[in-house]
């Protein structure tokens, strides 16, 4: 019955979430964006072997370049979002994203596909940005229930996605491979048209700091707070790049920790996705109703260090143990690095927002955005270069380091609410 009662609790969030009409609507987006892009990622490294010919090292390098690439999207979209609104910087995102990718469908050469594929991935990154910050405006206080509701739609489509490439991998001929990039470019073109009926809720409030800029004299570039020149926030976004690793983890470190170094099953790995996505849908609404202020987030942040130890523990545990006990273990770390995702996805963005003066809050929502960026292209290396090649010691190793993280970041976020609250 409780969780008959939480789905019913989910289903009627989603019908009347925050932000209203354009709340829902953006819930949409996401879905079918996030559809597209969990066909993307199942897909793409089969189409870059299989029809675009490309060798394991070369793959490696593209997406390795991409990653990099897509660290400059956030900050770039932030300010042009700052000039011109969120809603047509989200729709050029998406847009950015579909030529990109119907590109790919007529390279055949490393060099083009490399410019193409990192510009699509600078647009996947900037779009999460602008989604930041439209939900931020529309959801305003209610922010973090409408983070759960996105995750949760997020989730959904990312699963939806899934299931679509493996049909077209079932299939597994060129026609079925380009079959899904068509299908990637038209999730991107149906979120950009839900996008454009959306209003605009930044302008309003741009207009107010403009005029409130005006009565006291601040008005111009002089005026208005550089991210680029805070190094509080900056350092928010350092550790919080930290406070990322989580998703390295379990898409990464896990998988091959079980195939190389554990006597479990390799048939346990697509294990870990089931696993995370159920656990998110379940209890990504019930970890957002202990933080709806940023001093609550603060208080948080440590849960997030302590799952992460918990789940590197897990896994170093799992080295020198039978089939059965490795299993287990392994499993345990997967649901431990999820509630450390999702107290991350709640706190991260409470904080990333709450530290930043309202006045510039897409730049600085934009400079926030690339610490998960950051992680997309160098928690992989850090998982496979230094945790994985060191066994045990290593996985102790990281999860010590992220628990003190977590410390700094609860220090650091309560000296900036002091000050500026």
């Amino acid at each position: 019955m409780a969780g008959s009662a939480g789905t019913e609790g989910l289903l009627a969030q989603l019908r009347r979430p925050p932000g209203g009409r354009d709340g829902r609507t953006m819930l949409l987006a996401l879905f079918v964006d996030r559809t597209g892009t969990g066909v993307w990622a199942a897909a793409c490294v089969l189409y870059f072997t299989e029809v675009g010919r490309l060798t394991a090292a070369q793959v490696g390098l593209l997406l390795g370049v991409s990653s990099v690439a897509g660290i400059a999207g956030t900050p770039l979209a932030g300010r042009l979002a700052a000039s011109w609104g969120v809603r047509p910087v989200l729709i050029g995102c998406h847009l950015l994203r579909v030529a990109a990718l119907t590109a790919v469908l007529f390279c055949s050469a490393f060099a083009p596909l490399l410019l193409v594929v990192a510009l699509a991935t600078l647009g996947d990154r900037a779009a999460r940005a602008m989604e930041m910050l439209y939900a931020t405006e529309v959801a305003g206080e209610r922010r973090s229930a409408y983070r759960a509701l996105s995750r949760t739609a997020m989730n959904a489509g990312y699963a939806a996605g899934a299931g679509l490439a493996a049909l077209g991998l079932a299939v597994g001929t060129p026609a079925a491979y380009r079959a899904l990039v068509v299908a990637d470019v038209a999730s991107f073109l149906v979120a950009a048209a839900l996008v454009a009926t959306l209003r605009e809720p930044h302008r309003a409030a741009a207009a107010q700091d403009a005029r409130a800029a005006a009565a006291d004299g601040s008005a111009g570039p002089a005026g208005r707070p550089n991210p680029w020149r805070d190094a509080g926030y900056l350092r928010f976004v350092a550790l919080d790049a930290v406070l990322t690793i989580d998703d390295a983890i379990l898409n990464v470190g896990l998988p091959l920790w079980l195939i190389h170094s554990t006597r479990a099953p390799h048939a346990l790995v697509p294990a870990f996705l089931a696993i995370n996505t159920v656990v998110v849908m379940l209890a990504q609404l019930r970890v957002s109703a202990l933080v709806s202020t940023a001093r609550q987030a603060v208080r948080v942040v440590p849960l997030y260090g302590f799952a992460v130890l918990g789940c590197c523990a897990a896994a170093a545990l799992a080295h020198r143990t039978g089939a059965v006990a490795a299993s287990v273990l392994l499993l345990a770390a997967a649901v431990l690095v999820t509630l450390a995702e999702l107290v991350r996805s709640v706190v991260s963005w409470e904080l990333s927002v709450a530290l930043a003066p309202e006045r510039a809050r897409p730049e600085y929502l934009g400079v926030a955005g690339m610490a998960h960026s950051t992680e997309k292209a160098a928690g992989p290396l850090l998982l496979t270069g230094a945790v994985l090649a060191t066994g045990p010691l290593g996985w102790l190793t990281l999860g010590a380091a992220t628990t003190a993280a977590a410390y700094a970041q609860r220090r650091y976020g309560a000296v900036r609410l002091s000050v500026t609250r």
